[in-house]
């Protein structure tokens, strides 16, 4: 009896450790077959099999041709521009509002947060329309503050992380910073907001990444070359290098490559979020 339970602990284990190192091949595959036809000449490309390894490793023609002829330089400048307005004003105003919800009991508290989750069940086609004519009535259409002030609106999973991480902070920091004579805004400085710095980091990937994979948003509000972001810019560059799988490959590597170093670096934050 105990040889065949040990015998189906086993087989389960076995079958587990298959299941995860096929899922890890499916999600490598993509990435595996961007870096290596990266890489590749264009006779390469042609002649060798896809999946197969370039001549050179120090190729980096493709990645210069394709890094000047995206204008990637633009592209990275508008982008961080963008990410950097939006994730300031969102971590302050999703960070502040959520310490007055989580700490503070006052009337129409429950009508606020009941807002905010009702606005997640509207589906976002039906108010793209409204969205449009709003940012064009106050002039932000291709401007950077456009999309800045779309990506800074309600997000129920940024309100979401930082009640849950308020709630866990004891009360008892506030009671004694309150004795000491700090004011309210001095208490969420120095005290709630470094405490939520897990969560902060979460917020700070997912809407980095948000916003980077974005492209509906830069493409309706910023039609204009001298705006182009990284989204934008690929996919221009890929309707006029539709053929030269080589060189989009490379133009691909250049935009994985800062969410993958971002990832690297946060990735401790975002586990202990």
């Amino acid at each position: 009896m105990v040889t065949q339970k040990n015998g189906a602990h086993a087989a389960i284990q076995t079958l587990k450790y298959i299941s995860l190192l096929l899922a890890v091949l499916v999600i490598l595959f993509p990435p595996y077959i961007i870096v290596v036809n990266s890489f590749k000449t264009k006779e390469e490309f042609l002649n060798n099999p896809t999946l197969s390894l370039p001549d050179n490793f120090l190729n980096f023609s493709n990645f210069m041709n394709a890094f000047k002829q995206a204008d990637m330089g633009l592209a990275f400048g508008n982008t961080l521009i963008i990410i950097a307005l939006t994730l300031i004003l969102n971590i302050f105003l999703g960070s502040a509002f959520c310490y007055a919800v989580g700490r503070f009991d006052f009337r129409g508290k429950g009508l606020i947060v009941g807002l905010f989750l009702f606005a997640t069940i509207i589906p976002q086609i039906t108010t793209q329309v409204v969205n449009f004519k709003t940012i064009q009535g106050i002039g932000l259409t291709n401007n950077l503050l456009g999309p800045v002030l779309l990506y800074i609106g309600a997000d129920i999973m940024q309100i979401y992380i930082y009640l849950q991480f308020i709630r866990n902070i004891p009360n008892e920091l506030d009671e004694s910073a309150m004795l000491e004579g700090a004011s309210l805004f001095r208490i969420y400085r120095s005290i709630i907001f470094p405490l939520l710095a897990p969560a902060t980091a979460t917020i700070v990937i997912l809407k980095t990444i948000a916003i980077y994979n974005d492209m509906f948003t830069p493409y309706l509000y910023l039609p204009r070359q001298e705006h182009v972001v990284v989204s934008t810019s690929l996919m221009r560059f890929f309707g006029v290098n539709s053929g030269d799988w080589q060189m989009v490959s490379s133009a691909i590597m250049i935009i994985m490559i800062p969410t993958a170093i971002l990832y690297l670096f946060l990735q401790r934050y975002i586990f202990a979020g």
